[in-house]
């Protein structure tokens, strides 16, 4: 099976941040587990489990496009001696990628829900008429 790009095709002209996009996506770790949803006809909202997680250990931030969210465990008291350890207690750092004009409204955590809003504003449609000048 052979890879397709979206810069190899003749009339996509300019798209080769595509397929990296698409590449760093690609490489998300299941943790910590979101869901993505719809909320209004241009407005989503990304929820993400983050139980144990305290406000100050989260850090959300927006750079070209892609929304990083990533979650620091402070360090534990050595003195703690766990019979069973069943609670993930790890960093995590999730990423996505955003359309043009997209932006971060805000964020809230709620029963141990990280959710990030999110609104897409449209974009206004220019036409542009080109001269054609003449050959020498």
């Amino acid at each position: 099976m052979t890879k397709s790009s979206f810069s190899a095709h003749p009339y996509l002209l300019g798209f080769e941040q595509l397929d990296r996009l698409v590449e760093r996506s690609a490489r998300n770790d299941a943790y910590p587990p979101y869901n993505i949803e719809q909320s209004g006809p241009n407005a989503y909202r990304i929820t993400l489990a983050v139980a144990g997680f305290a406000e100050e250990n989260l850090h959300i931030t927006v750079e070209d496009n892609q929304l990083m969210v990533r979650g620091v465990q402070p360090s534990e008291a050595e003195d703690r001696v766990f019979l069973h350890r069943g609670i993930a207690a790890r960093q995590f750092q999730r990423s996505f990628v955003l359309a043009d004009g997209v932006e971060v409204l805000g964020a809230v955590t709620q029963n141990g829900l990280l959710h990030i809003d999110l609104d897409r504003t449209m974009p206004e449609t220019v036409v542009q008429t080109i001269k054609i000048n003449k050959g020498k």
